[in-house]
């Protein structure tokens, strides 16, 4: 049997081994970096190097950067904060990853959904009108707007949108999570006032990551405590988790990696797949180049993932946050494409994956796709 096949960098990128590395030199230099003995200037050392190599790959200040847990911390800050400041209404787009959905409906504010269209390119249009009739009871305007989808890959125009929120004084959040690594981004430039990021998705260890804030967000604490993160977010930091943050983050500063090429080995197996009538979600909007998620009417999202399990390639269907269960993505629903939602899967590239990893799963895909197609004749 061939080596597996690793697709599903989405859900977690493998570990770099510049990541592993610089863990490694964290966990032997111990010490707490609120310590002002020679292991705790060191442990702070580490952490703000680290600090201002992710500032670097995102285009902020690294004063504005807070580490977190993770991406969910970061997002359920975010949310929170805008409730504390005042937003009593939320507007959240209908790709949102559940980490903004749910806090959302969580906290105390009504919430609104931003539509898509069938691309699965946020409604701008309906933003704007949307905002123009706000009503100041409502308190300050929050708006959720993720940069590229982690089910589809589509990217949203997100400094258009920022123009929007911010002529009529809002907030924009950003959930950059799976844009970062993948194509430039830039938080000043797109005008975020909260942007959010994951070190498991850039191959950095899981358990770390972090946010963004500019001038325009009031951040509270979520967690109470010592002044960690000068008082954003209390707890002695994940040092050698945020060391091999900072690392991912330069290795992917210095690699300069042409994923033009990445988006040419996708569209090839996309093509074979289409050749017998899969669909491809998303496919005439901007997408990350690592992306594919594409639907089979007929064959299920478990079938299609047992079958290529079973030949060594990994792929997933729709969010890993819904662990165990395979059921219809909330994103292609919102896009209207509901009656393939159940047979869509998700296959993403990464870092270290070849043009010979994208033709081994489309052969796999095939040959999988062959047998059920026979399998359905006989029956009918």
């Amino acid at each position: 049997m061939s080596s597996p096949i690793y697709l599903d960098h989405n859900a977690t990128a493998p570990v770099r081994p510049q990541a592993a590395a610089a863990v490694a030199r964290a966990l032997e230099v111990g010490g707490n970096p609120s310590s002002v003995h020679a292991a705790g200037r060191a442990a702070r050392a580490i952490m703000e190097s680290a600090r201002e190599s992710i500032a670097r790959l995102i285009g902020a200040p690294a004063p504005d950067v807070v580490f977190t847990s993770g991406g969910a911390e970061a997002n359920n800050l975010c949310l929170d904060s805008a409730v504390a400041a005042g937003s009593r209404r939320l507007i959240v787009s209908a790709i949102e990853h559940a980490t903004v959905t749910e806090t959302a409906k969580a906290s105390p504010a009504e919430v609104e959904y931003l539509p898509v269209g069938r691309d699965g390119v946020a409604d701008l249009g309906w933003l704007r009108e949307r905002l123009a009739g706000w009503d100041a009871a409502d308190g300050r305007p929050f708006v959720a707007l993720m940069l590229a989808n982690n089910e589809t890959g589509v990217i949203q125009p997100i400094a258009e949108a920022a123009e929007i929120v911010h002529a009529a004084g809002g907030w924009l959040h950003v959930d950059a999570i799976q844009a970062i690594g993948k194509i430039p981004v830039d938080f000043q430039a797109l005008g975020a006032d909260t942007l959010t990021f994951s070190g498991h998705k850039l191959g950095a260890p899981q358990g770390v990551g972090g946010l963004a804030y500019g001038a325009r967000a009031t951040l509270v604490r979520r967690q109470h405590g010592g002044g960690h993160e000068r008082g954003r977010r209390a707890g002695t930091e994940n040092v050698p988790g945020i060391a091999g943050l900072g690392a991912a983050a330069e290795a992917i500063l210095t690699a300069n990696a042409d994923w033009s090429r990445h988006a040419a080995w996708r569209d090839a197996a996309a093509e074979r797949l289409k050749s017998v009538g899969a669909v491809v979600m998303g496919e005439g909007a901007p997408r990350t180049p690592n992306t594919l998620c594409v639907a089979t009417p007929g064959w299920t999202s478990d079938l299609q993932l047992i079958a290529l399990d079973l030949a060594g390639v990994m792929v997933s269907a729709g969010s890993a946050c819904s662990s165990g269960k395979v059921k219809a993505s909330h994103v292609l629903v919102a896009m209207d494409q509901g009656d393939l939602a159940s047979c869509a899967i998700r296959v993403s590239g990464g870092w270290n994956t070849t043009e010979a990893d994208w033709n081994r799963f489309a052969d796999v895909w095939f040959e999988a796709y062959q047998r059920f197609a026979a399998r359905r004749k006989e029956v009918a």
